[in-house]
């Protein structure tokens, strides 16, 4: 049986498990707070001394924040700050960050194959359904996306830092932070908006909000999102890590 590592890495903390070939956990999952600032060597060794609590596993999946092509990160929101989401950029971790081969370095730490890809895709592997155009959009500290077509994974595309409104992304427009400043009720319907802009640009067949902030939109926001909606739990975010090498390779 092959086992996977799967990470998790947010804005506020890093969690772990080791999964069967099912995507079943096999630990009881791990959690560290996301450490600032965070340059490249800590974010390795964050994740290598994570990975040592854990029961060893065949091969890893990392899911982190940003724009990654074939587990090199071209840009990465957060970590690139001096304190953590929201706070101001150090311009000494962002050359560290641009082009940083994650999975390279990852591998090379923890001994064992390594897959790094957007949070947002590794969560949309644990819930696709392999049929038709299928978006996925999670929500947390701010917007994670991805889109799947039959299954296999489309080209990312990194929509929260789009522009939903004058001198605002999306990242900024539903992030946590609006969410604790609006409260629930508000930042729900910021989420129904978003929804409701975003349907006839991907003309999805089916869209799977998740992340940690799901839980946080109010029932009357979820009982008009629509039919072509269904709200997935966050426990997706590590599930997906064994699904996503069989996606990654398709």
């Amino acid at each position: 049986m092959t086992t996977t590592l799967a990470i998790d890495c947010g804005g506020g903390g890093i969690k772990a498990s080791v999964l069967d070939e099912s995507g079943t956990m096999r630990a009881q999952p791990v959690r560290v707070p996301t450490p600032y600032p965070l340059p490249t060597a800590l974010f390795v060794k964050t994740l290598t001394e994570l990975s040592e609590q854990l029961p060893k596993a065949d091969r890893a999946t990392v899911g982190m924040p940003g724009m990654i092509r074939h587990g090199v990160v071209v840009t990465t929101p957060h970590y690139i700050t001096r304190s953590g989401p929201r706070s101001r950029i150090d311009p000494e971790l962002v050359p560290q960050w641009e082009g940083f081969d994650a999975q390279a370095a990852l591998s090379d730490s923890m001994g064992i194959p390594v897959r790094v890809l957007n949070d947002a895709e590794i969560h949309g592997a644990g819930v696709v359904a392999g049929q038709g155009l299928e978006v996925v959009m999670t929500f947390g500290t701010g917007l994670g996306f991805a889109v799947f077509d039959g299954g296999r994974l489309a080209p990312h595309m990194e929509m929260s830092q789009a522009p939903v409104r004058w001198g605002l992304s999306y990242d900024t427009y539903i992030g946590e932070h609006e969410r604790r400043r609006l409260g629930d009720a508000l930042w729900s319907r910021r989420i129904g908006r978003v929804v409701d802009v975003l349907r006839p640009v991907f003309l999805w067949d089916r869209l799977y909000v998740g992340g940690g902030n799901a839980r946080h939109i109010t029932p009357t926001v979820l009982a008009k999102l629509g039919d072509d909606v269904v709200i997935v739990p966050n426990s997706a975010a590590l599930a997906g890590g064994a699904r996503a090498w069989q996606l990654h390779t398709e």
